[in-house]
């Protein structure tokens, strides 16, 4: 499209909503549609909330200055002075496998039996009304929290490991089971039909189409899934006595005040996510592409 340098500039087809400002030679197109002013208005709305509610929080004679010195001199203790006081370093390793064991038994089982459900989920595989009222149930799963779901079953299994098994294991049921039939849904129509044509049951389309199409992202979303689960395992140790290291940062942080073993923990925390996303970027590079 080729708009004319003259200082006059007419009605332009398509650009009716937009404003036209040159400036230096350039031409700038600003979109002022109904939505960015709807946008613009809501944030000014936050910002407005936001400041007025710090001016009226009851800070109980709290010295905002002192208060912020102390914080980074915690921080500095934590991050710059880590020291494990009330554990070893074997055994701050110890809890974080014990973390990664409770992440991948969840992502397993969660895996396991998303991979079916999605089958009946996914709308080019599955009856429309069935496959709404599946992902319609596994909806109303993912909107309640992970902990909320294991404090629920914590009141017939008592705080603890089983508790955060089947909450942690539910809601990625739930998850990997949007998830895998969004890809399920992805496939070809056209080679289901083939295959449909030519009398091939459903488990053969699933066998012969379905899982090796759709392979590289059912592994993506799985990788992805261990991730959160890792890092809702540390806090189901703390949240709901499951153990672990979220359990030892509970302690060090509420019962000991021990910052200087928080950022043990802390190190120890971050350390292995950072080995979870290079395994996992290593495993999508290599197989994966």
């Amino acid at each position: 499209m080729e708009i004319s340098n003259s200082p006059k500039i007419g009605v332009i087809s398509g650009l009716e909503r937009h404003k036209i400002r040159k400036k230096n030679g350039k031409i700038k197109i600003k979109i002022s549609g109904g939505g960015q002013h709807a946008a613009s208005i809501t944030i000014f709305i936050l910002i407005i909330l936001t400041i007025y509610g710090f001016c009226t929080f009851d800070y109980k004679d709290l010295n905002f200055l002192n208060a912020s010195y102390e914080l980074l001199a915690n921080l500095r203790t934590v991050f710059l002075h880590p020291k494990p006081t009330h554990f070893t370093l074997l055994e701050g390793l110890y809890q974080v496998i014990i973390t990664l064991g409770l992440a991948f038994l969840t992502t397993l089982i969660g895996a396991a039996f998303a991979l079916i459900i999605g089958l009946f989920a996914a709308k080019n595989l599955s009856n429309e009304y069935l496959s709404n009222a599946i992902k319609a149930f596994v909806a109303f799963i993912r909107a309640v929290p992970t902990v909320l779901w294991v404090l629920i079953f914590a009141v017939a299994a008592g705080l603890g490991s089983v508790a955060a098994v089947i909450g942690l294991s539910l809601h990625s049921v739930a998850y990997l089971t949007k998830v895998y039939s969004e890809s399920y849904e992805e496939v070809d129509s056209g080679v289901i039909e083939a295959l449909k044509a030519s009398g091939a049951s459903f488990w053969q389309i699933v066998f012969q189409a379905i899982l090796p199409s759709t392979t590289t992202s059912l592994l993506a979303w799985t990788f992805m899934r261990f991730e959160i689960n890792f890092t809702n395992a540390v806090a189901m140790g703390a949240a709901a006595g499951a153990g672990g290291i979220g359990f030892d940062l509970f302690m060090a942080g509420s019962f000991y005040y021990d910052l200087r073993s928080v950022g043990v923990i802390a190190y120890l925390i971050l350390s292995f996510a950072l080995i979870l996303e290079i395994f996992s970027t290593r495993i999508k590079n290599k197989y994966l592409t």
